[in-house]
């Protein structure tokens, strides 16, 4: 028996429409998880008291959310400026010209496939229904799904950084200070490897290769900053 048959419905979601949202919240968890570690381990590795390392990873943890969180509402105000224009542009173009927006309409159908008159047809519909949104959706490439939201993507990248940053602070605060750096770079690593894994998986690629390439540059920072809190330590001392 059908899916059609039997009254139940197949739908493939596709992984691409994934691909927004999940780029920005694994790269901002990711650079949450790198900057705090850089931070703590730099500083670890130079002296072996507890509260400058947990005060240097909640001072990174706040100061790194609320960066991302400026740069990302600016930028994405920046796309609803540019939206925002276009569609002013457009809905004075139909107030001019219906008649040529709706041809231009078709035409953009056709070269999706339709034939001419059922992409008039179709043009028509929409127009009657929504010009606008319409010409938005198929001219310009604005959806309501696109759309840009400031706010929203502050707070989801503010959000995202501070999930990938908590989790050194919260080492820092538990582990013992006598073996801070060692247990902070392993624990960070096996941290980094899962992430990788689940943005590989979710994303359509091999888990294994996702993994290996955010654990490999995760050590190559932590060995980097490691080397120089060490080096300034010793200056210091």
């Amino acid at each position: 028996m059908s899916a059609e048959s039997d009254g139940t419905h197949h739908h493939e979601t596709p992984r691409s429409s994934r691909a927004g949202w999940l780029r920005a919240a694994v790269l901002v968890s990711i650079d949450g998880l790198f900057s705090t570690i850089s931070f703590v381990i730099g500083v670890a590795a130079a002296q072996a008291a507890r509260e400058p390392v947990l005060i240097a990873g909640v001072a990174g943890l706040i100061a790194g959310a609320l960066s991302m969180a400026a740069g990302e509402y600016v930028s994405v105000s920046s796309q609803a400026d540019v939206e925002s224009a276009d569609l002013e542009q457009e809905k004075r173009a139909l107030d001019a010209n219906p008649e040529a927006e709706r041809a231009e309409l078709a035409s953009i159908y056709v070269r999706r496939g339709l034939d001419p008159e059922l992409a008039a047809r179709v043009a028509d519909q929409l127009s009657a229904h929504d010009a606008l949104a319409a010409h938005a959706r198929d001219e310009i490439g604005i959806s309501e799904i696109s759309q840009a939201r400031p706010l929203q993507a502050a707070l989801a990248s503010a959000s995202a950084f501070s999930v990938g940053a908590a989790a050194p602070v919260l080492l820092v605060l538990f582990l013992p200070p006598a073996a801070l750096v060692t247990t902070i770079a392993i624990s960070t690593l096996v941290l980094l490897a899962v992430l990788g894994a689940i943005a590989g998986r979710l994303g359509g690629a091999s888990w294994v290769k996702g993994s290996a390439r955010v654990a490999f540059w995760g050590a190559a920072a932590m060995a980097l900053t490691g080397l120089i809190g060490r080096l300034f330590g010793t200056a210091a001392g």
